[in-house]
């Protein structure tokens, strides 16, 4: 006999913002559940840690949130494990890929028996047993090559994974025509990458009022065009909007370095040279090239085109080095478990976080080198390094509250 639905009621207007306050005892959190506008009561108490740090606004547009992920890897595993745990709606495998031996050593939703099976299909089952609430869904085709765009509009989220730069940047464009926010992860070994093209986003920062803020451009790419008041715990709190715009793949690929870092020596030493050896296989691929071999002769080209990325850059020669070029090629194409791990936790907690709209997501590109345990986040934005984008419609400075 199935469940009785719990009863849809509205918050308490007193919680406007959309978020529980901490409770001093725990009637007043059962009595902020009992009227959950949308999320069931048994889903309060699965998700309720979650629901206490980022809010139920944040958990209700997860909930109904579709995601699509292209390419059943081991980065996408991890994407795929968190998301479904985290309680999205619905998320829709697509690979058109067989699993072969080699997949099998840093992906855990197959197994040898699914040797000869399609990707996709075989993680299925163990990505719904995470979460039965979740729909999971499978596509087989080559979702790169799809050319009616109308495929894409019913998703709310595009992640796509491990594909050369001619696919991620085909779904990229895909992503745009539509309007739906975008993401790309690679792992390669000790190395990866996120890449965001979230197009135009708004999100909230909540912090102790401790100066007034001003509607205004903060960067290139990032306005202010919002600020409210709230009193939380006998603190005067206020809660920001910004406004973030992305550029795409494509162009981003060719971006000169953010304006801080342009002319200053000593933040230019500091950029990490894995950021020109992405780039360096991006062209590569765009290119047609695909992963470069181990023939001395490719080996040359690589390292010639990359001494030529660095340039573009205008970073210092020395920075690129013989050894740092030879042990990223050497990682080229394989998986290791702890980086996709840490790639597709913080890839999906990004995705959380534009969902809620509650948390500064990536802008645009993160680079992680597990030899290190490094991070570095670089924005790379051809169309307004020299046109800083100016506060659009702010919103009234005593408008109220309300982060739907």
């Amino acid at each position: 006999m199935a469940e009785p639905a719990a009863p849809v009621v509205p918050l308490p207007a007193t919680n406007g913002e959309g978020t529980f306050p901490a409770p001093d005892a725990a009637g007043e959190l059962v009595a902020a559940i009992a009227q959950a506008e949308t999320v069931s009561a048994d889903e309060i108490a699965l998700y309720d840690r979650q629901i206490r740090l980022w809010g139920l606004e944040a958990q209700n547009r997860i909930r109904n949130a579709n995601i699509l992920l292209v390419s059943v890897k081991a980065l996408a595993n991890e994407i795929a494990k968190n998301l479904v745990l985290a309680g999205i709606g619905s998320i829709t495998l697509a690979d058109h890929e067989i699993i072969t031996e080699e997949d099998l050593s840093a992906q855990f939703f197959i197994s040898e028996t699914d040797i000869g099976k399609n990707r996709a299909e075989a993680a299925a089952p163990k990505v719904q047993k995470l979460n039965p609430r979740v729909k999971v869904n499978v596509v087989t085709c080559d979702v790169s090559k799809e050319t009616d765009t109308g495929f894409f509009t019913p998703f709310d989220m595009i992640i796509a994974t491990d594909l050369d730069f001619i696919a991620l940047t085909n779904i990229n464009g895909c992503a745009r025509i539509v309007n739906r926010p975008f993401y790309a992860g690679g792992s390669h070994g000790m190395y990866g990458y996120i890449f965001a093209d979230l197009g135009c986003h708004e999100f909230v920062i909540e912090r102790e009022v401790s100066r007034k803020t001003e509607l205004k451009a903060e960067s290139a790419t990032r306005s202010i065009i919002g600020v409210q008041f709230k009193k939380e715990n006998a603190k005067n709190v206020e809660l920001v909007t910004k406004r973030e715009l992305y550029t795409p793949l494509l162009l981003s690929n060719t971006s000169p370095l953010a304006p801080e870092l342009q002319g200053n020596t000593r933040k230019l030493k500091k950029v990490h040279p894995l950021l020109t050896c992405v780039r360096t296989l991006w062209e590569w691929e765009r290119q047609g090239n695909g992963n470069p071999t181990r023939s001395l002769a490719e080996l040359a080209a690589f390292s010639a085109s990359a001494m030529d990325r660095h340039k573009e850059l205008t970073l210092p020669p020395q920075t690129l080095t013989g050894d740092f070029l030879k042990s990223f090629l050497h990682n080229l194409g394989s998986e290791i478990a702890p980086v996709t791990a840490y790639l597709g936790g913080q890839l999906a907690q990004d995705v959380i976080n534009v969902l809620g709209k509650r948390e500064q997501p990536i802008q645009n590109l993160m680079l992680f080198d597990g030899e290190d345990s490094s991070g570095p986040v670089y924005a790379l934005h051809p169309i307004f390094v020299n046109n800083p984008v100016p506060p659009i419609a702010p919103l009234p400075v005593d408008a109220p509250i309300v982060l739907a």
